[in-house]
């Protein structure tokens, strides 16, 4: 299974409207408004659109997103 950071699992947490294609979708309309000076949430994002590109939808399905705090 597919391993994300922490910060990785943050930045999905707030863009996520419930399914592995939306995610993506909502990263991709995020990324287009980052300005050149916001190179580490490029880097943040391009690599979590990555590893979702790399999974099926049952997988992301059997993340914990929101786990218990």
């Amino acid at each position: 299974m597919t391993k994300f950071t922490r910060d990785e699992m943050i930045c999905m947490m707030l863009y996520n409207p419930g399914t592995r294609a939306g995610l993506m979708a909502e990263l991709e309309a995020m990324r287009s408004q980052l300005t050149p000076q916001e190179r580490r949430l490029r880097r943040l994002s391009k690599g979590i659109l990555e590893k979702l590109a790399g999974m099926t939808d049952g997988e992301f399905d059997s993340l914990n997103l929101y786990p218990d705090i």
